[in-house]
């Protein structure tokens, strides 16, 4: 009965241990997985369509991951928050951008990662949460998508009641000054036809005046050497007259300096005596129109007799 007992519990203890070690193999299978891969999360501003989880995760068209889950933002859900599950030794950097690609026209879309310069950092060096977002710019499609979306609001514009509107009402002032334009046909074709006679005559006018300005220049030209021989004769008579001057106050100079210290020096005083003589002249004046005879007489002029 003892020996039973043993067996039961060797058994027993045997299965556990065996059970042990297969979950510490299990544990340490996982680790070693989860060691060799690093979560990302990517938030997207514009619809994901056609993607889904094991959707594939490239770098630089290489594939290093898959996208691991997807689900809405659950603060706006017009974003879509993106789990991606990739290689621990992709060089994921700050500067590493994530948008929506697809291969071909049909084929399926995937999540396609650009950028990473050699001197940016790593991303999980600089982001510190437990899952490091990597940023987002538009796909190529969202970028046709909004160009359109624009294209159609400026065409709406263009095409509103008033611009439409606008149009019908040019359309029919242009109907209106052609309608105008041929009920006067036949005027037009007279202003036609006197503006090419007044043209013509125009042309013949600037004919007749370059001829004239021709004429004009050759008579010009003709007489341009006698009037430059005549200018140069005048010119050296100019110099031989200037020459002369020059000569004769060379010859005078000693005059010429004594009259300007000497002369002028004198006509100060000269001009002066004359001032006074002047005055004195027009006091004899004076005197005289007031009473020659007394003056001449040397005594005063008889008084009137006044009766009393």
């Amino acid at each position: 009965m003892e020996t039973k007992a043993n067996y039961v519990l060797i058994g027993a203890f045997t299965l556990l241990a065996t059970l042990a070690l297969l979950g510490f193999a299990l544990w340490a299978a996982k680790y070693s997985s989860e060691k060799d891969w690093q979560q990302y999360r990517v938030v997207f501003n514009e619809p994901v369509t056609g993607l889904s989880e094991g959707s594939s995760v490239q770098y630089n068209g290489i594939q290093v991951g898959t996208v691991e889950a997807l689900r809405l933002a659950p603060e706006d859900p017009r974003r879509v928050l993106a789990t991606l599950r990739i290689q621990s030794s992709v060089p994921v950097k700050t500067d590493t951008r994530a948008k929506m690609s697809q291969s071909g026209i049909t084929g399926p879309p995937f999540i396609q990662l650009t950028g990473g310069s050699p001197n940016a950092p790593r991303l999980t060096s600089v982001d510190h949460r437990d899952v490091p977002v990597i940023k987002t710019e538009a796909s190529a499609l969202q970028n046709i998508a909004d160009t359109a979306n624009r294209l159609v609001a400026r065409l709406d514009e263009v095409l509103s009641e008033k611009n439409i509107q606008h149009v019908a009402n040019t359309l029919s002032n242009i109907d209106s000054l052609t309608g105008s334009l041929a009920s006067q046909r036949e005027d037009m074709r007279k202003m036609i036809a006197s503006a090419r006679s007044s043209s013509e005559e125009l042309h013949a006018t600037l004919v007749d005046a370059r001829e004239v300005v021709g004429d004009v220049d050759r008579d010009f030209a003709d007489k341009l050497p006698a009037l430059v021989a005549k200018l140069d004769s005048t010119l050296t008579q100019l110099e031989s007259a200037a020459n002369g001057a020059n000569g004769i106050v060379n010859e005078n100079r000693a005059a010429i300096s004594s009259f300007t210290h000497d002369g002028l020096t004198q006509v100060g005083p000269t001009l002066t005596e004359l001032r006074a003589l002047t005055r004195d002249l027009r006091q004899i004046s004076d005197r005289l129109e007031g009473g020659a005879a007394g003056y001449l007489l040397g005594r005063d002029a008889p008084k009137e007799f006044e009766p009393k």
